[in-house]
């Protein structure tokens, strides 16, 4: 089992010529993506090209249609099933789908056991008799970029934004303080899924509103 992140560096160094010891592999595997995104994709793409047994995806949504309702969606990011090479090349996705336990034997992976979920007034659950055992030698782990912290945000009693993340200020005067006292958010916490340099950026600027509540004075860039 290992993070998509982890697999995927890698494989870039050796496509530079650089040479790697200890590179995970998926030549010959049962690999299975959990991650129905762009990264669980180059997921699917890096494996098959490694010459994996087969390669099937996950995903924890449902399988979106495949023409978006734009009247429906408009002006945000249209809901669609997307087909990159990736999936060309060849793989099985699987849809409304989450992992439950990992098999193994010897201190090594053999399976995984799944169950198809589904909506019911507005929460995922199970849908019984739906459990499934797969094989697999390799799993990526390539999910996280919907949602899943809105019990974290009410265990503190942040305020959310009305796309479930952490509503949280970005001038000088509140500097991603959130509506709790002393507990603030910043990246991916505060925005939703988006680019690493807006993390980076976002937790530098945190830092110094931080440093300024606390301290009351900061050298801190901003």
């Amino acid at each position: 089992v290992q993070y998509a992140m982890e697999f995927l560096p890698p494989q870039n160094k050796v496509n530079a010529g650089d040479k790697l010891k200890g590179q995970t592999l998926a030549t010959g595997k049962n690999v299975i993506v959990i991650g129905g995104g762009d990264t669980g994709s180059d997921c699917v793409g890096t494996s098959n090209r490694h010459g994996a047994k087969s390669v099937t995806q996950f995903e924890l949504m449902p399988m979106p249609p495949e023409q978006e309702n734009k009247p429906l969606v408009w002006p945000y990011w249209p809901t669609k099933l997307r087909t990159s090479s990736s999936h060309d090349e060849g793989c099985s996705r699987e849809f409304a789908i989450a992992t439950k336990e990992f098999l193994g034997a010897k201190g090594k992976l053999t399976g995984l056991k799944t169950v198809h979920i589904e909506f019911k007034d507005g929460k995922l659950v199970e849908v019984a008799g739906s459990e499934k055992v797969w094989p697999a030698e390799l799993v990526l782990l390539a999910m996280g970029f919907t949602n899943p912290l809105s019990h974290l945000l009410q265990s503190f009693g942040v305020d959310a934004d009305a796309r479930g993340n952490a509503k949280a200020g970005v001038d000088e005067k509140t500097g991603y303080k959130t509506s709790v006292d002393k507990v603030w958010a910043a990246g991916d916490v505060r925005r939703g899924q988006s680019l690493v340099v807006w993390a980076i950026r976002e937790g530098r600027q945190a830092a110094r509103a931080i440093d300024l509540a606390l301290m009351g004075a900061t050298t801190l860039p901003r």
